[in-house]
């Protein structure tokens, strides 16, 4: 007996076919109106509708971020002061998240009840972008209602685009444009980048433009310093994951990305790259 079956059943039941009726739904009424490439920006709809869910989690987890964030000189401070006494730094500490009501837990949890939600989309999508009539027949099963069964299978191109394809496999075709699927990849990690770059919070500067925590940060922790090096890791993990996933994951993730760098901007503004558009405008001469 499998012991992961009751969980393999659930997760079926109340997320992956939900989501792929929701998905059938949009894709019937974008059809409805004639609009192009149906299934492609029923896609998008889809993981807009899914950010939105996720919004007031997402909230509260980029908050508790950035509170951690900001508290990191703090805690650096008395990890030096303490350094010696293991029991009076964890005290200090704990009244240090008391004075600025931060949870260090606070950030889990949101993204711990968000992640089988986006595995479900995730799922979805690697099932409806394939063609064939097989995938179209086992769509149709996992329908509540006749009246949404497809009877012809879906157009499964974007800006003609095959959503089923992988960049690495269009990249091998005999085409004068083949170089422009680099640009997939390369969007993918760019915004990305630009995510993970706002979700750091900019160092304080003195009057002479100079980093006024400059030898603290050579005390950094090996947290502190593998957020740094994820800046540049993970939009590359992402990009390199992009080239071997079908174009129509990349869809999904480019615009779950694009809503996350406008909610990060509501939340804390530009974070991190502030210091990139003070430098660019020349707000720090």
């Amino acid at each position: 007996m499998n012991i992961f079956a009751p969980i393999i059943s659930a997760f079926n039941t109340f997320l992956f076919v939900p989501i792929v009726n929701l998905l059938v739904v949009l894709y019937h009424g974008l059809n409805f109106i004639h609009l192009p490439y149906a299934l492609g920006f029923s896609i998008i709809v889809l993981t807009i509708l899914i950010r939105l869910v996720l919004y007031p989690l997402t909230n509260s987890q980029l908050k508790a971020s950035k509170k951690m964030q900001e508290l990191t000189p703090h805690l650096n401070k008395l990890k030096e002061k303490h350094k010696n006494d293991a029991k009076t730094l964890q005290a200090e500490t704990m009244k240090l998240y008391k004075e600025f009501g931060v949870n260090p837990a606070a950030g889990c949890l949101p993204v711990l009840i968000q992640l089988p939600l986006i595995w479900a989309l995730y799922q979805a999508l690697q099932l409806i972008v394939k063609p064939g009539a097989a995938v179209l027949a086992e769509v149709n099963h996992m329908l509540y209602s006749n009246s949404l069964r497809l009877t012809s299978s879906w157009d499964v191109t974007f800006f003609t685009l095959p959503l089923a394809q992988k960049p690495s496999e269009m990249f091998k075709m005999d085409s004068p444009i083949t170089w422009l699927i680099l640009l997939i990849p390369i969007a993918t990690g760019f915004s990305q980048f630009i995510q993970t770059k706002m979700m750091l919070v900019p160092q304080a500067q003195g009057k002479d433009g100079k980093l006024a925590n400059k030898d603290e940060k050579k005390k950094e922790d090996f947290a502190t310093a593998f957020q740094s090096q994820s800046l540049y890791i993970f939009p590359v993990m992402i990009a390199f994951f992009s080239w071997g996933f079908p174009i129509g994951i990349s869809l999904y993730w480019n615009t779950f990305t694009v809503f996350g760098i406008i909610q990060q901007y509501r939340v804390s503004g530009l974070g991190g790259l502030k210091q990139w558009t003070d430098k660019i405008y020349g707000k720090n001469k």
